[in-house]
């Protein structure tokens, strides 16, 4: 913008400096070729008197005098007798026509030749011949184009000038302001454009400062309406978790459902702390693959031998660092393991697999033996045809996306459902692929397969 805004000066400096220099240049040179012709026509007309007055041997000596004193501007006298005193030049047209009584000035070869008629003389008319040199019609005027050159660069230069700080006054506060909506971008919502500059400009970063006031205003509002929400639970947990108590002749039955209540409990608190923590504090972490899956896999297994379920967990031996927190990594588990309990009737068989990425990260395939998905694209939020919330499948796929990974859904080998999540690699994890890159040795390569056999399988 600050070169446009100079150029664009410029341009139109020049436009008006062409506009007054151009004429003024061609009348300065007009002015010098006028001045010129006027001083020999002058020096002409004051010889007149002396042919009238003088001899003609007189007159010759006051014509060489002169010469000798402007030897590029000639004098030349034609006596109506024929003589010529003075320069030796030709009987031109234009002294044959001064000799008819008129006075005139004539463009020659290398200059411009004037004559002045000489009347009343008893012999006739003698004419009075001065020549004007080129160099003579044009001195100076190379000077004073060269003159109006410098005035005119040093003009432009004073406008260049002016116009970078008339852009330097607007393109810093315009840089502010992208400053700061960079910022608000990035989730720092405690960033505020200054206001400064022109009146517009000065429009435009109050906006945004109200902007964000209000975004913050509004987060706010949502975090604690989410928070209130979510303490409303821990009512009918305590009265879940009372009832369970009373349970009696079933301890085995009383102490699962006690601690199913402990976990939602505990769930419920982290969702109340998420929801009261700012959106600038959500930095994600870091966990390992590995132990997080092993762990909601035991978690699930219980469930899974209550309805009979083949459950296949294959889980390599060795720590997979991605960057996803624990606590996501475990509701992203729990939501794909969750809809295969829910969406498939019982005695279905599953898998959980995990293995390394390539490029760092770890690949996470839980896969059925059930219908398969019967939505065309049952990861859009909202929309779901088997009666939940649509918002699972959803879940997973940012939790994918934030990490640097992405979630393809897909068909198991024995026509189920099948869904691929592949999760970024930590800080250290980033390295190390890159070691592996340049080394050219991978612990596990390629993308996983629904059915891949992993390194360390745990069946049921």
């Amino acid at each position: 913008m600050k070169l446009r805004v100079i150029l664009l000066v410029l341009a139109i400096s020049s436009l008006i400096l062409a506009s007054f220099m151009v004429p003024l240049a061609l009348l300065l040179r007009t002015f010098a070729t006028e001045n010129a012709v006027s001083g020999a026509t002058i020096r002409a007309q004051l010889m007149a008197p002396l042919v009238a007055t003088l001899s003609p041997v007189d007159l010759r000596l006051s014509v060489a005098r002169l010469n000798q004193q402007t030897p590029s501007e000639p004098v030349t006298i034609f006596l109506p007798d024929g003589q010529r005193l003075g320069a030796r030049v030709a009987w031109s047209p234009g002294a044959r026509l001064a000799a008819s009584g008129r006075s005139i000035t004539e463009p020659i070869s290398g200059g411009v030749a004037i004559f002045v008629a000489v009347q009343g003389l008893p012999e006739g008319t003698a004419v009075i011949r001065a020549f004007v040199p080129n160099a003579q019609l044009h001195h100076g005027v190379a000077q004073a184009w060269l003159l109006l050159g410098v005035v005119g660069l040093g003009l432009l230069a004073m406008a260049s000038i002016v116009a970078a700080q008339l852009t330097r006054s607007l393109v810093r506060p315009l840089g502010n302001v992208a400053a700061a909506a960079d910022q608000l971008a990035q989730g720092d919502l405690t960033a505020r454009a200054p206001v400064e500059g022109p009146s517009e400009i000065r429009q435009v970063s109050n906006g945004l400062n109200r902007l964000a006031d209000r975004i913050g205003e509004l987060l706010t509002h949502e975090r604690e309406t989410l928070a209130d929400l979510s303490h409303r639970l821990r009512t009918p947990l305590t009265a879940l978790r009372i009832d369970a108590e009373l349970l009696s002749g079933a301890e085995e039955m009383m102490t699962r459902v006690i601690g199913d209540v402990d976990t939602l409990t505990r769930t419920v608190n982290e969702i109340i702390e998420q929801a009261r923590r700012p959106s600038a504090d959500s930095t994600g972490g870091t966990c390992d693959a590995s132990a997080v899956v092993r762990d909601r896999a035991a978690y699930w297994r219980a469930l899974a031998e209550d309805q009979e379920r083949w459950m296949t967990v294959e889980i390599p031996p060795y720590s997979l660092p991605v960057r996803v927190a624990q606590q996501d990594l475990a509701a992203c588990v729990d939501i794909l393991l969750e809809n295969v309990f829910s969406h498939t009737p019982d005695g279905t068989a599953f898998a959980v697999r995990v293995s390394q990425r390539t490029a760092g990260g770890a690949w996470l395939v839980v896969s059925d033996n059930g219908p398969g998905f019967s939505h065309p694209d049952p990861a859009r939020r909202g929309e779901s045809s088997a009666g939940s919330t649509g918002l699972g499948l959803d879940i997973a796929r940012r939790i994918a996306e934030n990490s640097g990974g992405t979630l393809t859904l897909g068909r198991s080998p024995h026509g189920g459902g099948a869904v691929t999540i592949g999760l970024g690699p930590a800080g250290a994890a980033v390295r190390q692929a890159r070691r592996h890159v340049r080394t050219g040795r991978f612990p596990r390569r390629g993308r996983p397969k629904a059915s891949a056999n992993g390194s360390d399988s745990n069946t049921q």
